[in-house]
């Protein structure tokens, strides 16, 4: 997909002889309209909840929050986190030195016991705040137990309640990663002139689905307009993401 939204965009500056967009300036246009489109997933999803709520939304093949999930999913990723310190219930959020994939969001922590030869689910924890945190610990009736742990963060550590939840893989993350960063890869001919490569080992596709390379062209546009001081390229990616967005 990236070289086919690099030839549109390249074919919508040049119409007009607006400029050259070089690769590099690309792919960090390119990373960015990649993000935007990710994080408007789920203000859409929130969209369509609400419009579920008061009941203006479609079914079947007109279920939006049925596609959006689908895009969202794409992202979804399953790590077991590493701890801080052996015998510690404190353990690294996940990062790209961790678990290889910096989260947006975590959906949902996973205690298991790891003491066996296998590991067994223990139960689902519970985020709170640390305002409840101290509260519920010091409390008999409302404390975490192993069944029905507890977890709050910190910076980039998250702390496990109770804290006999202190062994190796003993705490899977389910969350959403942000997607990786595109990278349009190339040779130089003689002539000067970049050819896509795309056996290159760094070269990354964009990660969001087909039907967004609309949007990843408006965004795009948007940028190379600011960049080569085009007003008309900007506006015209900004009226495109627009009527799509209607």
């Amino acid at each position: 997909m990236i070289n086919s939204v690099r030839n549109t965009v390249l074919a919508v500056l040049n119409k007009n002889n607006y400029g050259y967009v070089s690769p590099s300036d690309f792919n960090l246009y390119a990373k960015q309209s990649q993000l935007e489109v990710f994080e408007e997933y789920f203000a859409l999803y929130n969209k369509t909840i609400n419009q579920e709520n008061a009941r203006v939304s479609g079914t079947s093949y007109a279920d939006a929050r049925k596609a959006i999930e689908e895009c969202i999913e794409l992202f979804s990723q399953t790590s077991t986190l590493t701890q801080v310190a052996p015998s510690s219930n404190r353990y690294f959020l996940p990062s790209l030195t961790t678990t290889g994939f910096d989260y947006f969001l975590i959906n949902k922590v996973l205690c298991y016991d790891a003491s066996g030869s296998s590991r067994v689910f223990k139960g689902e924890a519970e985020k709170v705040n640390h305002s409840q945190i101290t509260m519920l610990v010091n409390s008999l009736l409302t404390t975490p137990t192993e069944q029905y742990p507890a977890y709050v963060q910190e910076g980039g550590i998250m702390t496990v309640y109770p804290s006999t939840i202190n062994l190796p893989s003993e705490v899977d993350a389910q969350y959403f990663r942000y997607p990786k960063d595109p990278k349009w890869t190339y040779i130089t001919l003689a002539s000067g002139e970049p050819v896509f490569d795309q056996s290159q080992q760094d070269y990354q596709d964009f990660e969001v689905p087909l039907e967004d390379e609309y949007k990843l062209v408006s965004k795009i546009l948007q940028y190379c307009g600011m960049s080569i001081r085009e007003i008309q390229v900007a506006q015209f990616g900004a009226v495109e993401e627009q009527k799509q967005s209607l």
